[in-house]
């Protein structure tokens, strides 16, 4: 059956994941097949189902499809044109971020743009990132690990 990780403890070494059938099983991280470490919440996985407990519980890549709501492409664009602005950050759901990266822009016109062309850069050392990232890795890091920051 396929599911979706939940909720990972490492420390514990349980969890839980929704199957495809949309009940959720429990799972001990003794149960993971291979990529132990690839075992966090949203990752998506294959498994037995054995009454309410997951078992030969396998990560698995999502298809080109379903890797997220999100382009890579489109941030890394946006990052390398409009990310000055902060737009790229908007996009991804970083509203924080965006915030930041748009007040400094804004407000550096103030000191020279200094401000401005350092936040330019950064925004364009994070399109290149973006753009460079296989699309399980861009899913997994800026989607499900909501990374704001390089």
């Amino acid at each position: 059956m396929r599911g979706s990780v939940l909720d990972f403890d490492p420390r514990s070494g349980s969890g839980i994941i929704s199957g495809g059938d949309g009940v959720r099983y429990t799972f001990k991280g003794v149960d993971v097949q291979n990529n132990f470490e690839k075992i966090r919440a949203g990752v998506n996985v294959d498994f037995e189902a054995v009454e309410d407990q997951a078992t030969a519980i396998y990560p698995v890549a999502p298809s080109a499809g379903q890797v997220g709501e999100k382009s890579k492409v489109a941030a890394g664009l946006l990052a390398l044109f409009l990310g000055g602005l902060g737009i790229h950050k908007f996009y991804l759901g970083q509203t924080t971020a965006g915030i930041i990266m748009l007040l400094v822009s804004v407000l550096g016109a103030i000191l020279l743009f200094i401000p401005t062309f350092i936040v330019g850069i950064i925004a364009f050392i994070e399109g290149i990132i973006y753009l460079t990232k296989s699309d399980e890795d861009f899913y997994q890091t800026y989607e499900v690990g909501k990374k704001a920051w390089f």
